[in-house]
């Protein structure tokens, strides 16, 4: 079908990432994310739980052992541990993480198409400071959550102590936290979260953009050319291959997102649950140093098998997921039009 053969039939076509945030029913949006996310959660938390405790453990231990471990010691909950507190952080900061994501890949992305750049230029820029975005609102939330959930999850690791306090659950571990360290007790590490979430997601926003597009331009369904269409064989796929080429383009973004920010993220989840010599809050150097003597570079690495899997299967689910919310929450096309 030729562009002016597309004009006459009806508006351009939209590829099914290209809902934008005037086109959802907000209260649909956010009721439906915070049910589906919260399902996500739930599946992938025991790859968490593995990847957190690589990361504090002092010696080197696979995946499959410590995961084998943690059933025989402390059975199924065990992989479990901190999950009420962490669902209770997903759905404020996915609340957050949605709302810049969205408002700022529109607002990004149509200000770039006004100063010239191609369309697919504009979406991956638009894309890269979405997720930059997202990141720093929902960490504003989830570094509190993250620090009690992380604690809570390596509490009574055999063979290893992080912390001399026991904590009965979320809620006393929130209070003996706050009245211990104050307020920058739970924000530990929101300097390095932002450092490792925020490019991790603009790398990730931008790369999923980037490939998708590829992924459908070599399948011929749609191509473009100065932000315009050019040819479209087929205006709609069908729903298995859109989930299809959306799994594959999320997990290749999720596994170059691992590899690049799996250091920053051990050095991350270390400054929240460990204590320094004499109880007190160690630095980003020192505990780069306690890295280097347990491993060398190699300790900076632990968790990355656990924390690919889980960004990969984390990123397929959410995307597909994602995409389908916001195709649930899509109001009548009448009522579209940008106000």
């Amino acid at each position: 079908m030729s562009l002016s053969a597309s004009e006459e039939s009806g508006p351009d076509v939209r590829l099914p990432e290209d809902i934008d945030w005037q086109m959802l029913d907000k209260s649909k949006f956010f009721f439906l994310g915070a049910a589906l996310f919260s399902g996500v959660s739930v599946t992938l938390y025991p790859v968490v739980v593995l990847k957190t405790r690589q990361q504090v453990t002092k010696t080197q231990c696979t995946s499959i052992s410590l995961g084998l471990n943690i059933l025989k010691h402390e059975g199924f909950c065990g992989l479990y541990r901190g999950l009420g507190t962490s669902l209770m952080g997903t759905i404020p900061a996915r609340a957050l993480y949605m709302s810049a994501l969205e408002i700022t890949k529109s607002t990004v992305g149509t200000t770039s198409m006004k100063l010239g750049f191609s369309e697919p230029t504009s979406a991956a820029v638009a894309n890269a400071a979405a997720g930059l975005s997202a990141s720093v609102a929902a960490q504003l939330v989830w570094t509190p959550v993250d620090v009690i959930s992380q604690r809570l999850m390596v509490q009574g690791t055999r063979g290893f102590s992080p912390a001399s306090t026991s904590y009965a659950n979320g809620i006393d571990a929130f209070r003996i936290v706050f009245r211990t360290e104050g307020l920058r007790g739970l924000y530990r590490g929101f300097g390095m979260s932002i450092l490792t979430y925020a490019p991790s997601n603009a790398l990730w926003w931008a790369s999923y953009c980037v490939v998708q597009r590829m992924v459908w331009g070599n399948l011929g369904y749609c191509s473009r050319k100065d932000g315009r269409i050019k040819e479209c064989i087929d205006p709609s796929p069908g729903s298995k291959l859109v989930v299809a080429v959306q799994g594959l383009s999320a997990a290749l973004a999720g596994g170059v997102a691992a590899l690049v920010t799996t250091p920053l993220d051990t050095i991350k989840t270390r400054l929240q649950v460990l204590e320094g010599e004499e109880n007190r809050r160690p630095t980003v150097a020192q505990t780069v140093r306690n890295l280097m003597k347990e491993g060398g570079w190699t300790a900076c690495y632990r968790g990355l098998g656990p924390r690919w899997a889980s960004m990969s299967m984390s990123a397929t689910t959410m995307i597909t997921t994602y995409e389908f919310l916001k195709r649930m929450s899509t109001k009548p096309q009448e009522n579209c039009t940008p106000k």
